[in-house]
């Protein structure tokens, strides 16, 4: 694979490489939207709200899950991302779901309008985290749940097998001061306060390891990361064209040590929390 190093992070190219795996994925059951399901626990007709939305995970398995009588309104500040959802769910004939350009931290709903709320893997990205979470908070029912699934520390195998080692041939540091940190609530107890801070009541958390499943090769994989690890473009960036095809082949290597049959198997440290408006 040639690496381009003005091209590889944008949300274009991120939505490109998505779409690339998307046959080979379709139909896989995703462990991580999963478990947040089973732990936002939704109920047929409910009202829900999917901060952070992306490709529709999990906007579409919360539809399908809630039924015709609920409703599902999927918000992501990107018309691209918000577009693939769209018509994901019109695939799955999935009639449910709306789909809402809108910045977290200014939500366009009414006061007390939505039963729960989920978000996968967004809230750590929110510019502001607690004015968007007392914005999410005046949207909800009194007593309606905000769940939310984090990524643990970065210290596990998918990441130490991709970005960390990159990391390790170039120095430096691995995200840029003060931009977006997909860890930013690694440390136990993080979110929580957050949540309290923001007015949530009955607020919790459960890490969890889940599995994470690849059904190919390392170097798949590898090339998955690198291109969708946008928070760590700049360190991708100091990356030579010539020193590319070592690394790759390195990482390739690293990342087979976790095949089990066709498939690699990672665990990946997870971070559940919920609160209640």
């Amino acid at each position: 694979m040639s690496v381009s190093k003005s091209a590889l992070w944008n949300s274009a190219s991120r939505l490109a490489t998505a779409e690339k795996w998307r046959a080979r994925l379709a139909g896989r059951r995703n462990p991580v939207t999963d478990a947040l399901l089973e732990y936002a626990d939704p109920r047929p007709g409910m009202r829900v709200i999917d901060l952070a939305c992306g490709l529709g995970e999990p906007a579409i398995p919360l539809a399908q899950r809630i039924g015709p009588k609920g409703s599902v309104t999927a918000v992501d500040q990107s018309m691209e991302l918000l577009s693939v959802a769209a018509e994901r769910a019109r695939e799955k004939g999935v009639r449910n779901v709306t789909t809402q350009l809108a910045d977290a931290h200014t939500l366009p709903f009414a006061d007390h309008y939505f039963d729960l709320a989920t978000c996968r893997y967004g809230v750590m990205f929110f510019r502001d985290v607690q004015r968007a979470l007392t914005e999410l908070r005046r949207v909800l029912k009194p007593d309606a749940r905000a769940c939310f699934v984090v990524w643990g520390p970065i210290e596990q195998p998918y990441w130490q097998s991709t970005v960390l080692l990159v990391q390790r041939h170039v120095g430096g540091d691995a995200l840029e001061p003060g931009g977006d940190d997909p860890f930013r609530f690694a440390a136990p107890g993080s979110l929580a306060k957050v949540l309290r801070d923001s007015g949530f009541r009955d607020v919790e958390e459960v890490p969890r390891n889940l599995p994470w499943v690849w059904p190919g090769t390392g170097e798949e994989v590898f090339d998955y990361a690198c291109a969708m690890s946008a928070p760590f473009r700049s360190m991708m960036e100091r990356v030579s064209p010539e020193a590319w095809p070592a690394i790759r082949t390195e990482g390739a290597a690293t990342i087979e040590r976790y095949r089990v049959g066709d498939e690699i198997v990672f665990g990946a440290d997870v971070i559940l929390a919920s609160g209640k408006a």
